[in-house]
Protein backbone atom coordinates (compact mmCIF):
# COMPACT_ATOMS: atom_id res chain seq x y z
CA UNK A 1 0.00 0.00 0.00
CA UNK A 2 1.06 3.57 -0.61
CA UNK A 3 1.87 6.05 2.12
CA UNK A 4 -0.80 8.12 3.81
CA UNK A 5 -0.14 11.83 3.91
CA UNK A 6 -1.02 13.34 7.25
CA UNK A 7 -1.70 17.07 7.46
CA UNK A 8 -1.02 18.32 10.98
CA UNK A 9 -2.87 21.50 10.57
CA UNK A 10 -1.16 24.60 11.40
CA UNK A 11 -2.04 26.72 8.36
CA UNK A 12 0.44 25.25 5.93
CA UNK A 13 1.76 22.10 7.51
CA UNK A 14 4.20 19.64 6.04
CA UNK A 15 2.97 16.26 4.83
CA UNK A 16 4.04 13.37 6.99
CA UNK A 17 4.37 9.81 5.65
CA UNK A 18 2.87 6.89 7.52
CA UNK A 19 4.03 3.32 7.84
CA UNK A 20 2.81 0.01 6.57
CA UNK A 21 -0.77 -1.19 6.88
CA UNK A 22 -1.91 -2.94 10.03
CA UNK A 23 -3.72 -6.23 9.87
CA UNK A 24 -6.13 -5.42 12.70
CA UNK A 25 -9.53 -3.76 12.21
CA UNK A 26 -9.96 -0.02 12.69
CA UNK A 27 -10.34 1.19 16.25
CA UNK A 28 -12.55 4.27 16.58
CA UNK A 29 -12.85 6.73 19.42
CA UNK A 30 -9.31 6.63 20.86
CA UNK A 31 -9.50 6.86 24.64
CA UNK A 32 -6.04 8.26 25.36
CA UNK A 33 -6.50 11.73 26.83
CA UNK A 34 -5.12 14.33 24.48
CA UNK A 35 -4.77 11.96 21.51
CA UNK A 36 -5.81 13.77 18.31
CA UNK A 37 -9.15 13.11 16.69
CA UNK A 38 -8.36 12.02 13.14
CA UNK A 39 -10.38 13.09 10.11
CA UNK A 40 -9.79 11.22 6.86
CA UNK A 41 -9.92 13.13 3.56
CA UNK A 42 -10.58 10.81 0.61
CA UNK A 43 -10.70 13.01 -2.50
CA UNK A 44 -8.98 12.82 -5.89
CA UNK A 45 -6.16 15.35 -6.09
CA UNK A 46 -5.03 14.13 -9.52
CA UNK A 47 -6.70 12.63 -12.57
CA UNK A 48 -9.99 13.51 -14.25
CA UNK A 49 -11.88 14.34 -11.03
CA UNK A 50 -9.25 16.62 -9.48
CA UNK A 51 -10.94 19.62 -11.13
CA UNK A 52 -13.88 19.07 -8.78
CA UNK A 53 -12.52 17.25 -5.74
CA UNK A 54 -9.46 19.33 -4.81
CA UNK A 55 -11.70 22.10 -3.46
CA UNK A 56 -13.42 19.59 -1.19
CA UNK A 57 -10.08 18.59 0.30
CA UNK A 58 -9.40 22.25 0.94
CA UNK A 59 -12.81 22.70 2.56
CA UNK A 60 -12.16 19.93 5.07
CA UNK A 61 -8.75 21.39 5.89
CA UNK A 62 -10.38 24.78 6.43
CA UNK A 63 -12.94 23.26 8.79
CA UNK A 64 -10.25 21.40 10.72
CA UNK A 65 -8.21 24.56 11.11
CA UNK A 66 -11.31 26.42 12.26
CA UNK A 67 -12.30 23.91 14.91
CA UNK A 68 -8.73 23.78 16.24
CA UNK A 69 -8.67 27.58 16.51
CA UNK A 70 -11.66 27.24 18.84
CA UNK A 71 -9.96 24.68 21.08
CA UNK A 72 -10.57 21.46 19.15
CA UNK A 73 -13.24 18.87 19.89
CA UNK A 74 -13.80 17.12 23.23
CA UNK A 75 -10.71 18.98 24.43
CA UNK A 76 -8.59 17.28 21.76
CA UNK A 77 -6.89 18.55 18.64
CA UNK A 78 -8.37 17.52 15.29
CA UNK A 79 -5.93 16.22 12.68
CA UNK A 80 -6.66 15.74 8.97
CA UNK A 81 -5.22 12.71 7.19
CA UNK A 82 -5.20 13.31 3.43
CA UNK A 83 -4.84 10.68 0.72
CA UNK A 84 -5.04 10.90 -3.08
CA UNK A 85 -7.01 8.09 -4.76
CA UNK A 86 -6.14 9.78 -8.07
CA UNK A 87 -9.52 9.29 -9.83
CA UNK A 88 -8.77 5.55 -9.75
CA UNK A 89 -11.88 3.73 -8.54
CA UNK A 90 -10.24 0.55 -7.14
CA UNK A 91 -7.60 2.74 -5.48
CA UNK A 92 -10.37 4.48 -3.54
CA UNK A 93 -11.07 1.22 -1.70
CA UNK A 94 -7.38 0.71 -0.95
CA UNK A 95 -7.04 4.25 0.36
CA UNK A 96 -10.18 3.88 2.46
CA UNK A 97 -8.73 0.77 4.07
CA UNK A 98 -5.48 2.63 4.80
CA UNK A 99 -7.37 5.46 6.45
CA UNK A 100 -9.30 3.07 8.67
CA UNK A 101 -6.64 0.49 9.47
CA UNK A 102 -3.39 2.45 9.33
CA UNK A 103 -4.37 5.98 10.33
CA UNK A 104 -7.33 4.79 12.43
CA UNK A 105 -9.37 7.83 11.45
CA UNK A 106 -12.53 8.56 13.42
CA UNK A 107 -14.45 9.84 10.39
CA UNK A 108 -13.86 10.29 6.65
CA UNK A 109 -15.06 12.98 4.29
CA UNK A 110 -14.72 11.91 0.71
CA UNK A 111 -15.65 10.67 -2.77
CA UNK A 112 -17.38 12.48 -5.61
CA UNK A 113 -18.45 9.93 -8.18
CA UNK A 114 -20.86 7.16 -7.27
CA UNK A 115 -18.43 4.57 -8.60
CA UNK A 116 -15.86 5.75 -6.05
CA UNK A 117 -18.45 5.70 -3.27
CA UNK A 118 -19.56 2.20 -4.21
CA UNK A 119 -15.91 1.13 -4.30
CA UNK A 120 -15.32 2.19 -0.70
CA UNK A 121 -18.72 1.26 0.74
CA UNK A 122 -17.86 -2.41 1.50
CA UNK A 123 -14.70 -1.25 3.30
CA UNK A 124 -16.57 1.19 5.53
CA UNK A 125 -19.22 -1.42 6.28
CA UNK A 126 -16.67 -4.15 7.02
CA UNK A 127 -14.61 -1.96 9.36
CA UNK A 128 -17.51 0.09 10.76
CA UNK A 129 -16.08 3.36 9.51
CA UNK A 130 -18.07 6.55 9.02
CA UNK A 131 -18.14 8.33 5.63
CA UNK A 132 -19.67 11.71 4.83
CA UNK A 133 -20.47 11.87 1.10
CA UNK A 134 -21.02 15.46 -0.13
CA UNK A 135 -22.20 15.19 -3.73
CA UNK A 136 -25.54 14.80 -5.50
CA UNK A 137 -26.11 11.22 -6.57
CA UNK A 138 -28.60 8.76 -8.04
CA UNK A 139 -30.10 7.52 -4.76
CA UNK A 140 -30.98 3.83 -4.53
CA UNK A 141 -28.72 3.42 -1.52
CA UNK A 142 -28.72 3.72 2.24
CA UNK A 143 -25.91 2.54 4.52
CA UNK A 144 -25.56 2.91 8.26
CA UNK A 145 -21.92 3.81 7.60
CA UNK A 146 -22.59 6.73 5.24
CA UNK A 147 -24.24 10.12 5.70
CA UNK A 148 -25.26 11.58 2.34
CA UNK A 149 -25.07 15.39 2.44
CA UNK A 150 -25.56 15.90 -1.31
CA UNK A 151 -28.87 15.75 -3.17
CA UNK A 152 -31.03 12.76 -4.00
CA UNK A 153 -32.79 12.88 -7.43
CA UNK A 154 -35.95 14.50 -6.02
CA UNK A 155 -33.75 17.29 -4.62
CA UNK A 156 -32.06 18.14 -7.93
CA UNK A 157 -32.72 16.14 -11.10
CA UNK A 158 -36.51 15.96 -11.10
CA UNK A 159 -37.12 19.60 -10.09
CA UNK A 160 -34.62 20.70 -12.76
CA UNK A 161 -36.46 18.84 -15.52
CA UNK A 162 -39.79 20.13 -14.22
CA UNK A 163 -38.36 23.62 -14.55
CA UNK A 164 -37.23 22.99 -18.15
CA UNK A 165 -40.77 21.86 -18.99
CA UNK A 166 -42.38 24.88 -17.32
CA UNK A 167 -43.24 28.17 -19.02
CA UNK A 168 -40.43 29.95 -17.16
CA UNK A 169 -37.97 27.24 -18.19
CA UNK A 170 -38.87 27.31 -21.89
CA UNK A 171 -41.51 24.55 -22.12
CA UNK A 172 -39.14 21.87 -23.40
CA UNK A 173 -40.81 18.82 -24.96
CA UNK A 174 -37.67 17.02 -26.16
CA UNK A 175 -34.83 16.18 -23.79
CA UNK A 176 -31.24 15.18 -24.60
CA UNK A 177 -29.78 13.24 -21.65
CA UNK A 178 -25.97 13.46 -21.89
CA UNK A 179 -23.84 11.78 -19.25
CA UNK A 180 -20.58 10.15 -18.27
CA UNK A 181 -20.80 6.38 -18.54
CA UNK A 182 -21.16 5.17 -14.97
CA UNK A 183 -23.81 4.44 -12.37
CA UNK A 184 -24.85 7.99 -11.40
CA UNK A 185 -25.79 9.25 -14.88
CA UNK A 186 -27.34 5.96 -15.99
CA UNK A 187 -29.50 5.53 -12.88
CA UNK A 188 -30.46 9.20 -12.75
CA UNK A 189 -31.45 9.10 -16.41
CA UNK A 190 -33.45 5.93 -15.84
CA UNK A 191 -35.39 7.87 -13.20
CA UNK A 192 -35.73 10.90 -15.47
CA UNK A 193 -36.94 8.84 -18.44
CA UNK A 194 -39.70 7.33 -16.28
CA UNK A 195 -40.57 10.77 -14.95
CA UNK A 196 -40.69 12.24 -18.48
CA UNK A 197 -42.87 9.36 -19.66
CA UNK A 198 -45.25 10.07 -16.77
CA UNK A 199 -45.52 13.66 -18.06
CA UNK A 200 -46.43 12.52 -21.57
CA UNK A 201 -42.96 12.74 -23.14
CA UNK A 202 -42.51 9.77 -25.49
CA UNK A 203 -39.27 7.79 -25.70
CA UNK A 204 -38.87 9.09 -29.27
CA UNK A 205 -38.49 12.56 -27.77
CA UNK A 206 -35.71 11.50 -25.40
CA UNK A 207 -32.11 11.27 -26.63
CA UNK A 208 -29.60 9.48 -24.39
CA UNK A 209 -25.80 9.40 -24.88
CA UNK A 210 -22.88 8.41 -22.64
CA UNK A 211 -19.14 9.03 -22.88
CA UNK A 212 -16.12 7.83 -20.87
CA UNK A 213 -14.53 9.83 -18.07
CA UNK A 214 -12.20 12.47 -19.51
CA UNK A 215 -13.97 12.53 -22.89
CA UNK A 216 -12.74 15.40 -25.05
CA UNK A 217 -14.22 15.08 -28.57
CA UNK A 218 -17.77 16.42 -28.35
CA UNK A 219 -18.17 17.57 -31.94
CA UNK A 220 -20.25 14.61 -33.12
CA UNK A 221 -22.49 14.41 -30.05
CA UNK A 222 -23.23 18.14 -30.03
CA UNK A 223 -24.01 17.97 -33.76
CA UNK A 224 -26.48 15.13 -33.07
CA UNK A 225 -28.12 17.23 -30.36
CA UNK A 226 -28.57 20.05 -32.90
CA UNK A 227 -30.20 17.64 -35.38
CA UNK A 228 -32.40 16.22 -32.60
CA UNK A 229 -33.47 19.75 -31.67
CA UNK A 230 -34.24 20.58 -35.30
CA UNK A 231 -37.07 18.07 -35.54
CA UNK A 232 -39.79 20.45 -34.48
CA UNK A 233 -40.13 20.49 -30.68
CA UNK A 234 -38.55 22.72 -28.06
CA UNK A 235 -35.42 20.87 -26.86
CA UNK A 236 -33.23 21.07 -23.76
CA UNK A 237 -30.06 19.29 -22.62
CA UNK A 238 -29.80 17.60 -19.23
CA UNK A 239 -26.13 17.01 -18.40
CA UNK A 240 -24.77 14.47 -15.96
CA UNK A 241 -21.27 14.86 -17.43
CA UNK A 242 -18.65 14.70 -14.67
CA UNK A 243 -15.11 15.92 -14.20
CA UNK A 244 -12.85 17.68 -16.67
CA UNK A 245 -14.91 16.45 -19.65
CA UNK A 246 -17.19 19.41 -18.96
CA UNK A 247 -14.58 21.88 -20.22
CA UNK A 248 -14.48 20.62 -23.86
CA UNK A 249 -18.23 19.92 -23.78
CA UNK A 250 -19.12 23.53 -22.99
CA UNK A 251 -16.46 24.76 -25.39
CA UNK A 252 -18.10 22.72 -28.15
CA UNK A 253 -21.54 24.13 -27.33
CA UNK A 254 -20.01 27.54 -27.96
CA UNK A 255 -18.18 26.40 -31.10
CA UNK A 256 -21.43 25.14 -32.63
CA UNK A 257 -23.37 28.24 -31.64
CA UNK A 258 -25.76 26.56 -29.22
CA UNK A 259 -27.21 29.38 -27.15
CA UNK A 260 -29.36 29.07 -24.07
CA UNK A 261 -32.33 30.73 -25.77
CA UNK A 262 -32.27 28.02 -28.47
CA UNK A 263 -31.26 24.83 -26.62
CA UNK A 264 -30.91 25.43 -22.89
CA UNK A 265 -28.64 23.07 -20.99
CA UNK A 266 -29.02 22.25 -17.30
CA UNK A 267 -26.06 20.63 -15.55
CA UNK A 268 -26.05 18.60 -12.35
CA UNK A 269 -22.28 18.42 -11.88
CA UNK A 270 -21.06 21.84 -13.01
CA UNK A 271 -20.73 24.68 -10.55
CA UNK A 272 -18.58 27.69 -9.88
CA UNK A 273 -15.37 25.64 -9.57
CA UNK A 274 -15.78 23.96 -12.97
CA UNK A 275 -16.72 27.24 -14.70
CA UNK A 276 -13.51 28.82 -13.46
CA UNK A 277 -11.66 27.07 -16.31
CA UNK A 278 -14.11 27.96 -19.08
CA UNK A 279 -14.81 31.05 -21.19
CA UNK A 280 -18.33 31.64 -19.89
CA UNK A 281 -19.44 34.24 -22.46
CA UNK A 282 -20.96 31.65 -24.85
CA UNK A 283 -22.60 29.91 -21.89
CA UNK A 284 -24.55 32.83 -20.46
CA UNK A 285 -28.11 31.71 -19.76
CA UNK A 286 -27.35 28.00 -19.58
CA UNK A 287 -28.40 26.46 -16.29
CA UNK A 288 -27.24 24.41 -13.34
CA UNK A 289 -29.35 22.80 -10.64
CA UNK A 290 -27.93 22.67 -7.13
CA UNK A 291 -28.90 23.19 -3.50
CA UNK A 292 -26.50 26.10 -3.02
CA UNK A 293 -24.84 28.76 -5.14
CA UNK A 294 -22.07 31.14 -4.16
CA UNK A 295 -24.43 34.00 -5.07
CA UNK A 296 -26.93 33.11 -2.31
CA UNK A 297 -27.65 36.12 -0.11
CA UNK A 298 -27.65 34.89 3.49
CA UNK A 299 -25.67 35.68 6.66
CA UNK A 300 -24.40 32.09 6.81
CA UNK A 301 -23.15 32.33 3.23
CA UNK A 302 -21.36 35.61 3.90
CA UNK A 303 -19.65 33.92 6.84
CA UNK A 304 -18.77 30.89 4.67
CA UNK A 305 -17.25 32.99 1.89
CA UNK A 306 -15.31 35.14 4.34
CA UNK A 307 -13.98 32.04 6.12
CA UNK A 308 -12.99 30.50 2.77
CA UNK A 309 -11.11 33.57 1.59
CA UNK A 310 -9.38 34.00 4.95
CA UNK A 311 -8.18 30.41 4.64
CA UNK A 312 -7.37 30.10 0.94
CA UNK A 313 -6.08 33.67 0.39
CA UNK A 314 -6.95 33.64 -3.32
CA UNK A 315 -9.85 35.80 -4.56
CA UNK A 316 -10.18 33.60 -7.66
CA UNK A 317 -11.10 30.55 -5.58
CA UNK A 318 -14.87 30.18 -5.40
CA UNK A 319 -17.33 28.29 -3.22
CA UNK A 320 -19.79 25.74 -4.60
CA UNK A 321 -22.49 23.25 -3.64
CA UNK A 322 -20.36 20.21 -2.71
CA UNK A 323 -18.16 22.50 -0.61
CA UNK A 324 -21.25 23.68 1.26
CA UNK A 325 -22.38 20.07 1.69
CA UNK A 326 -18.93 19.26 3.09
CA UNK A 327 -19.14 22.17 5.53
CA UNK A 328 -22.64 21.15 6.66
CA UNK A 329 -21.54 17.54 7.13
CA UNK A 330 -18.48 18.56 9.12
CA UNK A 331 -20.50 20.84 11.40
CA UNK A 332 -23.11 18.14 12.00
CA UNK A 333 -20.44 15.55 12.72
CA UNK A 334 -18.74 17.87 15.24
CA UNK A 335 -22.09 18.56 16.91
CA UNK A 336 -22.83 14.84 17.06
CA UNK A 337 -19.41 14.08 18.59
CA UNK A 338 -19.99 16.77 21.21
CA UNK A 339 -23.44 15.37 21.97
CA UNK A 340 -22.18 11.77 22.18
CA UNK A 341 -19.08 12.73 24.16
CA UNK A 342 -17.04 10.35 22.01
CA UNK A 343 -15.91 9.75 18.43
CA UNK A 344 -17.06 6.12 18.55
CA UNK A 345 -18.94 5.48 15.30
CA UNK A 346 -22.06 3.83 16.74
CA UNK A 347 -22.59 6.62 19.28
CA UNK A 348 -21.92 9.38 16.73
CA UNK A 349 -24.30 7.76 14.24
CA UNK A 350 -27.16 7.84 16.76
CA UNK A 351 -26.31 11.44 17.72
CA UNK A 352 -26.41 12.51 14.05
CA UNK A 353 -30.16 11.96 13.70
CA UNK A 354 -31.97 15.26 14.01
CA UNK A 355 -28.82 17.39 13.88
CA UNK A 356 -29.51 20.82 12.38
CA UNK A 357 -27.25 23.45 10.83
CA UNK A 358 -28.04 26.97 9.65
CA UNK A 359 -26.47 26.46 6.24
CA UNK A 360 -25.01 28.92 3.70
CA UNK A 361 -27.89 28.06 1.34
CA UNK A 362 -30.04 30.22 3.61
CA UNK A 363 -32.03 27.46 5.28
CA UNK A 364 -31.77 25.28 8.37
CA UNK A 365 -30.91 21.76 7.18
CA UNK A 366 -31.72 18.62 9.17
CA UNK A 367 -30.27 15.11 9.07
CA UNK A 368 -32.97 12.45 8.90
CA UNK A 369 -32.88 8.79 9.87
CA UNK A 370 -32.54 7.81 6.23
CA UNK A 371 -29.03 9.36 6.48
CA UNK A 372 -29.96 12.15 4.04
CA UNK A 373 -30.38 15.89 4.52
CA UNK A 374 -33.44 17.97 3.82
CA UNK A 375 -32.29 20.46 1.16
CA UNK A 376 -33.71 23.32 -0.93
CA UNK A 377 -33.48 23.15 -4.73
CA UNK A 378 -32.16 26.06 -6.80
CA UNK A 379 -31.83 26.69 -10.53
CA UNK A 380 -29.13 29.15 -11.56
CA UNK A 381 -28.27 30.79 -14.88
CA UNK A 382 -24.63 31.15 -15.86
CA UNK A 383 -23.45 34.77 -15.85
CA UNK A 384 -20.42 36.17 -17.68
CA UNK A 385 -18.40 36.31 -14.47
CA UNK A 386 -18.79 32.56 -13.88
CA UNK A 387 -21.33 33.01 -11.11
CA UNK A 388 -24.98 31.96 -11.17
CA UNK A 389 -28.10 34.11 -11.09
CA UNK A 390 -30.71 32.15 -9.15
CA UNK A 391 -33.87 32.13 -11.29
CA UNK A 392 -35.95 29.60 -9.34
CA UNK A 393 -35.91 27.85 -5.98
CA UNK A 394 -38.19 25.82 -3.76
CA UNK A 395 -39.93 27.62 -0.86
CA UNK A 396 -37.88 25.58 1.60
CA UNK A 397 -35.94 22.34 2.14
CA UNK A 398 -37.25 19.09 0.64
CA UNK A 399 -36.87 15.74 2.40
CA UNK A 400 -34.79 13.29 0.33
CA UNK A 401 -36.36 10.33 -1.43
CA UNK A 402 -33.34 8.07 -1.65
CA UNK A 403 -35.52 5.27 -3.08
CA UNK A 404 -37.13 6.79 -6.17
CA UNK A 405 -40.83 6.15 -6.83
CA UNK A 406 -39.95 6.16 -10.54
CA UNK A 407 -38.07 2.87 -10.20
CA UNK A 408 -40.69 0.09 -10.10
CA UNK A 409 -38.61 -2.21 -7.88
CA UNK A 410 -38.94 0.36 -5.08
CA UNK A 411 -42.73 0.08 -4.84
CA UNK A 412 -42.55 -2.17 -1.80
CA UNK A 413 -39.71 -0.31 -0.07
CA UNK A 414 -40.24 1.76 3.02
CA UNK A 415 -39.00 5.24 2.16
CA UNK A 416 -37.54 7.77 4.59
Amino acid sequence: MTDILSHRLTRRAALLGMGAALATPAIHGASAQGAPIKVGVLHSLSGTMAISETALRDTVLMMVEGINSRGGLLGRRVEAVVVDPASNWPLFAEKARELLQVAKVDVTFGCWTSVSRKSVLPVFEELNGLLFYPVQYEGEEQSKNVFYTGAAPNQQAIPAVEYLMSKDGGEARRIALLGTDYVYPRTTNRILRAFLNSKGIADADIMEEYTPFGHSDWQGIVARVKRFAGEGKRTAIVSTINGDANVPFYRELGNQGIKAEDIPSVAFSVGEEELAGIDTKPLVGHLAAWNYFMSVNSPANTEFKNQWQAYIKNPRRVTNDPMEATLVGFKMWAQAVAKAGTTAVDAVREAMYGQKVDAPCGYTLEMHRNHHLSKPVMIGEVMENGQFNIVWKTPGPIVAENWSPFIPENASRRRG
